[in-house]
């Protein structure tokens, strides 16, 4: 007898991505599911621990701030993939390029004529009250327009199977290489099932950002000195900036070895001497970019950036102020913002948001903090949440003190019943609710990553999906189902 019998997956409660409500797998999920049901006790075993040693072989690791100090963890990984079928995925990349389309046109316009708020689109306040607006930026026209060039969407999918957006990341959206990594260590550990192609590529990542970047250059038709500007060894993202930077083939830089001179050109110190740098994919916060332009007690970037960039002679990417769009009372306003801007309707919908900048919004969340979940504007990885269900009354009445002393500042929305997929726990699946980010790249083309980073909450019952708060991940497959 096998070791996993789906008959007996728990996973009945909520909408699990491979295990269909009568214990059958899914059509897509039916070759993974019928393989694993194949293997004995011990093959299934082996071939978890055969992921753990490539994880550590590999040197992926990702960094938990704690107390004060910086771990080092090995990335935590199930080897089940979660499973989407290209039929409905082509719907979900439409849905996305459509959001970060207007997205752009919106960061463009808040940055010149700021039609969206004298025509009443956008409230005024929102705009005044914006911790990533940079006035230091209003009037630049980046190249082709564009100010977001990576973005990461968070999407769950709710207990009917529709599929929602959470949230945009338009900052330093991270978490593209453990997507690729996640390929490369299930094509070890699972090999027989890429052999059929059915399974769509994700390896063209480093190809498309890197073209991405060019595209961007201030000396078109040479060849283009791109760098990857990373905060240095401590920052918990820095794996990921040395693996985007080798996989391009491109210098990882620190803030110290770039100078801007006087001709508003930047530099890079190199062993042959200083060498000219066209596009930096810059993956350090607005505020400690330019110690000139921002914060001027930053030690992480290099005076002069922003006078280079607004003066064309570098492309940075993503564009400074492109964080205004990456904030989630803002994200409220995005399906609106697809009518303005594209005079569509959009295609991907939000999940519920009550803003507690509204008076009605802002008594509902009161009266209900204990059925919804509560977010900050501007917090990313998890931080600074109330999970109204999990919370306790002095969680709920220190929020309520929050919101009513900063209503800006937050925004409600109900706990969805975010779908399952199958993960392994002392040789049995379990069902974990999972998230998914896919990475949209914006440029001359618009390049969606086939599927992209799920995150999944190890925990029990846990809607907490973030590494940093004891998140794992697993390889998302989009499968063609179709017949040749």
């Amino acid at each position: 007898m096998g070791n996993v019998d789906w008959q007996q997956y728990p996973g009945k409660h909520f909408y699990d991505e491979l295990i269909a409500a009568g214990g059958a797998p899914r059509p897509a999920a039916a070759p993974l599911c019928d393989m694993l049901e194949s293997f004995t006790p011990r093959e299934l075993n082996e071939r978890k621990l055969a992921a753990e040693v490539a994880i550590r072989t590999m040197g992926i690791t990702f960094t938990v701030y704690s107390e004060g100090s910086t771990i080092d963890r090995a990335w935590p990984f199930d080897i089940v993939p979660r499973i989407i079928p290209a039929s409905e995925w082509r719907g979900i990349e439409a849905g996305l390029k459509q959001r970060v389309d207007a997205l752009n046109l919106f960061i463009d316009d808040l940055y010149h004529d700021q039609k969206v708020i004298k025509d009443g689109i956008l409230p005024g306040e929102i705009l005044a009250q914006s911790v990533n607006f940079r006035p230091q930026c209003c009037g630049i026209d980046p190249p082709h327009g564009i100010w977001a060039h990576i973005c990461g969407s968070d999407l769950v999918r709710d207990g009917d199977g529709t599929v929602y957006v959470l949230e945009d990341n338009l900052r330093v959206p991270s978490g593209v290489s453990y997507m690729l990594e996640n390929r490369n260590v299930t094509k070890r550990v699972l090999p027989e099932l890429f052999q059929t192609g059915r399974i769509l590529p994700v390896d063209d990542y480093p190809a498309q950002l890197y073209d991405t970047l060019a595209s961007l250059s201030p000396r078109p038709g040479d060849d283009p000195q791109i760098v990857v500007l990373t905060p240095g060894i401590y920052n918990s993202a820095y794996y990921e900036h040395a693996y985007l930077a080798q996989q391009m083939g491109v210098e990882l830089v620190q803030g110290s070895d770039l100078i801007v001179d006087d001709d508003d050109v930047v530099y890079m110190h190199t062993v042959d001497g200083l060498k000219r740098v066209d596009v930096i994919y810059r993956r350090i916060d607005d505020l400690f970019l330019d110690p000139e332009a921002f914060r001027p007690d930053s030690m992480l970037g290099t005076p002069g950036l922003l006078r280079a960039w607004r003066a064309g002679k570098v492309a940075l990417a993503n564009a400074p102020g492109a964080g205004v769009a990456d904030d989630k009372v803002v994200y409220a306003f995005v399906p609106k913002l697809i009518r303005y801007y594209l005079d569509q309707e959009a295609t991907l919908p939000n999940v519920p948001s009550y803003l507690c900048m509204f008076d009605d919004d802002r008594r509902y969340v009161l009266d209900h903090l204990d059925e919804l979940v509560v977010k900050p504007a501007n917090e990313s990885g998890g931080y600074g949440m109330l999970i109204g269900p999990r919370s306790t009354a002095a969680e709920r009445a220190a929020f309520a003190e929050r919101i009513q002393a900063d209503p800006r500042n937050y925004m409600a929305q109900p706990t969805l019943a975010l779908s399952t997929a199958p993960t392994l726990f002392d040789g049995a699946p379990e069902p974990r609710h999972v998230d998914l980010r896919p990475f949209i790249l914006s440029g001359p083309e618009t390049h969606v990553t086939m599927g992209g980073l799920t995150r999944v909450a190890l925990v029990k019952d846990s809607l907490v999906v973030n590494s940093s708060q004891g998140g794992g991940s697993k390889d998302t497959w989009i499968v063609d189902t179709e017949e040749d």
